[in-house]
C-alpha cells in the first residue's frame, strides 16, 4: 500500500514542531516540509534577543540538526514555495513547476514585514527585520556611534532598540501612537517600557508619523516626519507589524479572515487542512472568540494539537496566548489577552518603578483576562488560573502583594 503523505508548508517554528509531533504521534508516513528560505527552521526570538546581542549564533536556534531530519525520514525542500493549491486534486504546485499530491496538508506560512507606502523607503540602508538574513545585515549597522531610526514600538522595534544602545549606537523611535505597545498592553503599561528607553538615551517620538525615509545619493539618511522635525541616522529599521501570509490559502478557497480561519482543533474548512502559527485565526474554547496572534508560543504549541486533527484525533487548543520579552533590565511574561477596549482597569501589584511588579487586566465585571509579570518569575501558573476561573476578583487583595494570589 502507497504511504499517506502529510505536507507541511513552511518552514519555521510551527513547521519544525507539527514534524516531530506527527513522529511522535507515531504516524509513519511521508512527511514533506516546504520551507522557503535557506536555513533550515530556527527559533525567531533570539534574532532581536541574542542574536543581536552577540550572544548567539544561527547554530544556537537552529531548532534541529539535519540529520535529525533524515533521522526522521522527514523530506525537507528549502528554497522553494508553493504557488499553488488544488484542493479539489489534493495538489501543490511549486516553484519549480512541480507538483506534489498530499493526504493532509498543514499551513504553517507564517507571516512577513509590513511594508507600508513611505517614500524613500528603498533607499541603501532601509531594513525590515523577520529572518535571520534580515538580522544578519541589520547587525552589521548597529556599531558604536552609529545611528538607528526605527518607525515603530512595537516588540520588534523596541528589542532592537535595546540591543542597539547596549551596542553604543544611537537610537530614535518614532510611534504613531501615545505609548510604545499601545495596541499589545494599553497605554498604562506602555508608558512603562517609554520611561525606561528614554532613561537608556532612545529619542522616543510618540503621537508622530513619518512622512518620507529622506535619502542622499541612493542612501537613508533619515526620517522626515509629519511635524517638519527630522531624525537624522545611517540606518532605518522599519518595524510596524506584520501582516500573515494567507494568500495561499485564500486563493485556494478556505475560508480567511485577518488570518485562515480555523475550528477549535486548528481545522480549516477544509477537512483535510489545518493551519498553524501566526496565520491561525481560531475559535478559542476558553475566551469563547477567534484569536490570532503573532506569538511564538502559538507556533511552538499548536503544531501537537493540529497533529492530532490531521491524524483524526482532534483535541481543542485551549491556551492562554502567551509572550515574553527582554529589554534591558526589564524581562517579562504576558498571559492572556487584554486589547485597548477590551478591558477596565490594571491593578498592579509591586514596585512599578523598580520595574518589580505584576500587572493585571480586568474586565468591567472584576475578572482578570490577561496578566504580565515583570522581573518577578514562576507566576504564570496562578496568572493562568485567574484568567481561566473567569471569577470576581478583590482589586484591594489583587494588590497586596502579601496575600497569594490563590487566595485572591
Amino acid at each position: 500500500m502507497n504511504q499517506p503523505v502529510f505536507a507541511i508548508v513552511g518552514g519555521g517554528l510551527a513547521a519544525a514542531k507539527l514534524a516531530e509531533a506527527l513522529r511522535d504521534q507515531q504516524f509513519d508516513g511521508t512527511v514533506v516540509m516546504i520551507a522557503g528560505e535557506s536555513h533550515l527552521p530556527y527559533d525567531r526570538p533570539p534574532l532581536t534577543k541574542g542574536y543581536l546581542a552577540g550572544k548567539k549564533q544561527l547554530s544556537d536556534f537552529t531548532l534541529n540538526p539535519e540529520q535529525w531530519y533524515a533521522d526522521n525520514s522527514i523530506d525537507v525542500r528549502l528554497n522553494t514555495k508553493v504557488t499553488s493549491l488544488d484542493r479539489a486534486n489534493k495538489t501543490l504546485t511549486l516553484d519549480d513547476g512541480s507538483t506534489l499530491t498530499y493526504d493532509k496538508l498543514a499551513l504553517a506560512t507564517g507571516s512577513r514585514s509590513k511594508r507600508p507606502p513611505i517614500p524613500g523607503s528603498d533607499a541603501e540602508g532601509v531594513f525590515y527585520l523577520r529572518t535571520y538574513d534580515d538580522a544578519s545585515a541589520l547587525s552589521e549597522r548597529l556599531t558604536d556611534g552609529a545611528r538607528l531610526a526605527i518607525v515603530g514600538a512595537g516588540w520588534i522595534g523596541l528589542e532592537v532598540a535595546a540591543q542597539a544602545r547596549s551596542r553604543g549606537t544611537e537610537v530614535a523611535i518614532v510611534e504613531g501612537a501615545q505609548t510604545p505597545l499601545y495596541a499589545a498592553l494599553g497605554p498604562e503599561l506602555g508608558q512603562v517600557f517609554a520611561d525606561l528607553h528614554i532613561a537608556k538615551g532612545v529619542d522616543l517620538r510618540t503621537n508622530a508619523s513619518v512622512e518620507a525615509i529622506t535619502v542622499d545619493g541612493g542612501k537613508a539618511t533619515g526620517l522626515r516626519l509629519a511635524d517638519g522635525s527630522t531624525v537624522e541616522a545611517d540606518t532605518v529599521l522599519v518595524a510596524v507589524g506584520a501582516a500573515p501570509n494567507i494568500e495561499l490559502a485564500r486563493d485556494a478557497g478556505l475560508d480567511v479572515d485577518g488570518g485562515v480561519l480555523v475550528d477549535e482543533n486548528l481545522v480549516t474548512s477544509d477537512a483535510d487542512i489545518v493551519a498553524v502559527g501566526d496565520i491561525a485565526d481560531a475559535w478559542h474554547p476558553v475566551l469563547n472568540r477567534r484569536v490570532r496572534v503573532e506569538h511564538w508560543a502559538n507556533a511552538l504549541n499548536q503544531p501537537a494539537t493540529a497533529a492530532k486533527a490531521m491524524l483524526g484525533k482532534p483535541e481543542p487548543y485551549a491556551r492562554q496566548p502567551y509572550f515574553y520579552t527582554d529589554q534591558y533590565e526589564l524581562g517579562m511574561e504576558y498571559l492572556g489577552l487584554a486589547e485597548p477596549g477590551n478591558y477596565s482597569r490594571v491593578v498592579i501589584r509591586g514596585d512599578l518603578e523598580a520595574l518589580e511588579f505584576v500587572a493585571f487586566w480586568l474586565d468591567s465585571d472584576s475578572r482578570v483576562v490577561a496578566g504580565m509579570n515583570v522581573n518577578i518569575w514562576d507566576l504564570t501558573d496562578d496568572i493562568k488560573a485567574l484568567i481561566n476561573s473567569g471569577r470576581t476578583v478583590d482589586s484591594a487583595a489583587l494588590a497586596d502583594s502579601t496575600i497569594a494570589l490563590s487566595d485572591v
